[in-house]
């Protein structure tokens, strides 16, 4: 749910910068976060989740958590890190099957709760892992609202931060008219074709070596308030996602804040006879991977701290 003016052709003819209109990026970001988000929140990649050897001390929009792994792999857990005895940091103690032993008393915690202390509900869908913060009966739901993802694929995920509010990492998005301009190591060309209330196409020419590029066609649309995706949908690649969730660690409101997590999950998938043997050595091709989008996102997060700046008057 995002774009400008309903079902209108771009004129190529106009330059990017009057494109890139700010009413129509805050038309298109103030859509988005209408939008339900059930009220999960992604708080990092499935390999780095299961593969925790110890407790995990979390910061997710403003709430101190704590995350750990049922010893024996029975389990990824995600709660409140302070321990309703005393308020001993849980990240400090020690797992002993699926149970948080606290550091100070040794009060055992787990899957059962203990008085107001329980455990979030957690989604682990196989690239990412998430946590749902919103107890309100009526908004929530059973699973992350998720988009399409390719079948067949190698993923990749990268996390960073920024000082800046989530709905800044997502108007980046809604501005894709800065392609070529803030990022032309990657982009020769890029122009948006369409734009409706629900999506946003482009055509976009990715460099790949020098002044040689591929291109393709994508699509941009937002599932939930704190995530947008962008879909190939014509031309190498055809079915790949990159999929970027902005996800609150200090609120605005809080010392310290605000600061967001970028978590960027790109799966990459293609109908190439070669893309069986890829899949084989992905090991070897997601550090790749993350280098690209990690070079995106150094030029991206500025812009999105700068808009926070801009946006607060400072």
């Amino acid at each position: 749910m995002l774009g400008g003016m309903p079902e209108r052709r771009t004129s190529p003819g106009r330059r990017d910068w009057m494109l890139a209109q700010p009413a129509r990026i805050e038309a298109a970001l103030a859509r988005s976060q209408r939008l339900p988000s059930g009220g999960w929140f992604v708080v990092g990649s499935t390999r780095a989740m299961r593969a925790l050897s110890k407790p995990k001390r979390l910061m997710i929009n403003g709430h101190e958590l704590v995350a750990w792994n049922a010893s024996g792999g029975e389990g990824l857990f995600v709660a409140p890190a302070a321990c309703p005895h005393l308020g001993a940091d849980l990240s400090c103690g020690r797992v002993d099957g699926d149970l948080l032993i606290c550091p100070w008393h040794g009060l055992a915690l787990g899957p059962a709760g203990h008085g107001g202390w329980k455990p979030r509900a957690v989604h682990d869908d196989g690239v990412l892992v998430w946590a749902r913060l919103d107890d309100d009966a009526s908004t929530v739901t059973e699973a992350p609202i998720l988009a399409p993802r390719p079948l067949r694929a190698i993923d990749a995920v990268i996390t960073r931060q920024a000082n800046c509010e989530p709905e800044d990492i997502i108007a980046n998005r809604l501005d894709p008219w800065h392609g070529v301009h803030l990022h032309p190591y990657a982009f020769s060309k890029l122009e948006v074709t369409h734009e409706s209330d629900e999506a946003l196409d482009v055509d976009v020419t990715y460099r790949f070596a020098g002044r040689f590029g591929v291109p393709v066609k994508a699509r941009f649309h937002c599932p939930d308030p704190r995530t947008i995706v962008m879909t190939i949908t014509d031309g190498e690649g055809t079915g790949s996602v990159v999929e970027t969730h902005a996800t609150p660690l200090i609120r605005a409101d809080q010392a310290g804040g605000p600061q967001t997590a970028i978590i960027e999950a790109t799966l990459a998938t293609s109908d190439r006879a070669g893309f069986a043997y890829a899949r084989r050595v992905a090991p070897a091709i997601r550090p790749i991977m993350r280098l690209l989008a990690s070079r995106l996102w150094t030029d991206d997060a500025r812009y999105a701290e700068r808009r926070f700046v801009m946006r607060r008057g400072e």
